[in-house]
């Protein structure tokens, strides 16, 4: 646990620094080929970013969710491919294990996870099932010690990378949320496969696909927590998270446009003077600066609530909608494509 503001200020002025001087002069290089560089690998296992989040005891930090945020405040202010690796070690693909998991899962995966010697992702979205996560329809059929897995996957993140998956299947015959448990499957299990990676319109270097299960058979000490019918629970509590977490990367996302839009404004001349002396710039970088700060408070207060013990569903929520979407991050992005105009940066 960091719980000492000493170690957190250097934690963070750390990956500050990370991301300035090792990350965003990479980002082109990721971005024309749509990898991350293996030194770069190498540098972020070397300063344990795979670990941040995890406990001390399975070898992370194990900061509070506020002091997460604030780490994710820097981190997300460089190119989405470099958290999105990271992320689900820290994230969505550790969460599960470590919310509800017995401790010989938690042992056997977490130190991995945190090494970066494994790659976690999270398995609950299919082609027909995405926000209406209850109706999912990937089966696991008890058979002697082991379940057997049928279904599909869609947009998983990491899932090429990932050596371990944690997947959300239906056992029994219960319907809705009641019949659904969570799974860890390995990577080189029979019946594990991938589709091709997505094509997607931004995000390079942050990699999604399929992930198929056919005649999969999973032993029954991978079902998370040795028991059937709560892994909707599971994935939930993991979601709150990592909205959070989310929101926090996309504040920090803005962060950087609007640092670099004000940079511009400052150096741009028209008419004899620095773009920044008009007063319709100057709004848009007022209303961004406004919505920026709105946002930042939002996730910091979800945090908090959350490391009180709280029930945080509804503000996790709100925090993602508005710090991700067009309330935000959308609106501070155009308004910087407005401010630069055609150049090229």
């Amino acid at each position: 646990m960091i719980r000492d503001t000493e170690l957190q200020s250097m934690l963070e002025d750390t990956i500050r620094r990370f991301v300035r001087e090792t990350l965003v002069p990479r980002e082109a290089e990721v971005d024309e080929t749509d990898a991350i560089p293996a030194e770069i690998v190498a540098a972020m296992r070397e300063i344990g970013l795979f670990g941040l989040t995890i406990p001390e005891n399975y070898g992370g930090l194990g900061p509070t969710m506020e002091e997460e945020v604030r780490i994710a405040f820097e981190f997300g202010q460089t190119s989405p491919g470099f958290r999105s690796l990271v992320g689900t070690n820290n994230g969505i693909g550790s969460i599960g294990i470590l919310l509800d998991g017995t401790e010989e899962q938690k042992s056997r995966y977490l130190p991995k996870f945190a090494a970066g010697e494994l790659i976690g992702s999270f398995c609950l979205t299919e082609p027909d099932s995405g926000s209406d996560a209850a109706s999912l329809k990937t089966t696991a059929k008890k058979d002697s010690d082991s379940y057997v897995l049928n279904g599909t996957k869609r947009y998983i993140t990491n899932a090429p990378e990932a050596g371990i998956y944690t997947v959300m299947a239906r056992t029994g015959d219960a319907k809705g949320a009641a019949g659904i448990s969570a799974f860890i499957v390995e990577l080189g299990t029979a019946g594990l496969s991938l589709g091709k990676p997505d094509r997607k319109m931004g995000q390079r270097g942050a990699h999604t696909s399929d992930v198929i299960f056919e005649n999969c058979r999973v032993p029954a000490q991978n079902l998370i927590g040795g028991v059937e019918g709560v892994g909707f629970k599971t994935a939930m509590k993991t979601l709150d998270k990592g909205r959070i977490h989310i929101a926090a990367i996309a504040v920090g996302a803005a962060r950087r446009m609007l640092r670099d839009a004000l940079a511009y404004t400052l150096e741009r001349r028209q008419f004899g003077q620095p773009i920044a002396e008009f007063q319709l710039v100057q709004a848009m970088l007022a209303d961004s600066k406004a919505e920026l700060y709105s946002a930042e408070c939002m996730v910091l207060d979800a945090a908090r609530r959350r490391d009180e013990g709280r029930d945080v569903s509804m503000e996790a929520s709100c925090a993602k909608y508005f710090a991700t979407e067009i309330e935000m991050c959308g609106r501070v992005a155009d308004r910087a494509v407005q401010v630069h105009g055609g150049a090229e940066v």
